[in-house]
């Protein structure tokens, strides 16, 4: 008697040399898609993403000026006459002069440096310091988890700003800090960085927290650990790269946020010093003469608000597209 129940399909197999058409046709399901990865569906949201684009260019724009403004320009922006002084936007000078002769649009340009290298120290300080904080918090769990815990509550509890004037008050004076030189172009970075890292370290711990609490229990991390592989192991090839997705994005947004925290520390005359350019001090330079010529304050506003615009866009595009819940 002939058996007709219907027999499974035997499992294809991926053998040397096969057709990359076949593989592929071998790994899409029913519905006629192909799995994908949570990192593959996130590059093609973004490759999608208008704003992704545009806050991307903007963000490469701003990079490119910080590290080689001579391509935008060949002024010097610490060369001012004072027979040039407050005159208006021109052929000559684009942005017109500040009240000590300067070229407004050769200082925009440099002033780009400085505020983009504080974003930038800042926000990796912060991820690399929030980052291995939340993952002991989170991996470890108990005591250590409440210890990092209430730490991390501490420092969040004062406000960034009022720590930044405080901090940087105390260290107007001194000339180094744990050995360090505070004094200088990079002393002066330094400082504004060490203070913004110290108190914005808490934000990336709790997200980082959260999301290895979230990883930990799936089943990928129990069966390595089930295997005998060592919690170092563990933490460097399952947990770290499937919980950085948001503290990544995260940190994006607080690039932009560092770079204003920056140009308001200097604007109160406690953060970045001259001969230091960078556009909070323009800004500050250009309340004197705010009702008579506004374009002084108009340029280098406008940058800051579109450099930290860019990097907020950027890293809630970011944001987005590695969030599983939306489409």
């Amino acid at each position: 008697m002939t058996d007709n129940t219907p027999q499974a399909p035997s499992p294809q197999r991926e053998t040397p040399g096969a057709d990359p058409v076949t593989v592929a046709q071998a790994r899409t399901g029913d519905d006629g898609v192909v799995a994908r990865s949570l990192t593959a569906n996130a590059f093609r949201s973004l490759k999608r993403n208008p704003l992704f684009w545009v806050s991307s260019t903007l963000v490469l724009i701003f990079i490119v000026m910080a590290v080689w403004p001579s391509l935008f320009t060949n002024q010097d922006p610490h060369y001012g006459v004072l027979s040039r002084a407050m005159q208006d936007p021109s052929a000559q000078h684009w942005f017109g002069t500040d009240r000590q002769g300067y070229d407004i649009y050769s200082r925009v340009i440099y002033g780009a440096r400085a505020s983009i290298l504080v974003g930038v120290f800042a926000a990796s300080g912060t991820l690399v310091l929030g980052s291995l904080m939340g993952l002991l918090a989170g991996y470890l769990g108990g005591g250590n988890d409440t210890l990092i815990s209430r730490v991390a509550d501490i420092f969040f509890a004062i406000p960034l700003l009022l720590a930044g004037i405080i901090f940087l008050a105390a260290l107007r004076e001194e000339e180094t800090l744990f050995g360090i030189p505070i004094q200088g172009y990079f002393g002066v970075i330094f400082q504004v960085v060490l203070v913004l890292v110290i108190f914005g370290w808490p934000s990336i711990m709790r997200l980082m927290r959260s999301s290895v609490l979230q990883v930990k229990p799936n089943d990928y991390v129990q069966a390595a650990r089930a295997l005998g592989a060592s919690p170092m192991r563990i933490t460097r090839r399952h947990i770290l790269p499937n919980a950085m997705a948001p503290v990544i994005a995260v940190s994006t947004i607080n690039l932009g946020a560092y770079i204003s925290v920056e140009a308001t520390l200097s604007y109160l005359g406690i953060g970045l010093r001259p001969p230091t350019v960078s556009w909070g001090i323009m800004i500050t330079d250009a309340q004197i003469a705010l009702r008579t010529d506004p374009y002084i304050l108009f340029f280098p506003a406008l940058f800051l608000s579109l450099a930290v615009l860019a990097f907020i866009m950027l890293g809630d595009s970011v944001r987005d597209a590695f969030d599983p819940k939306s489409d």
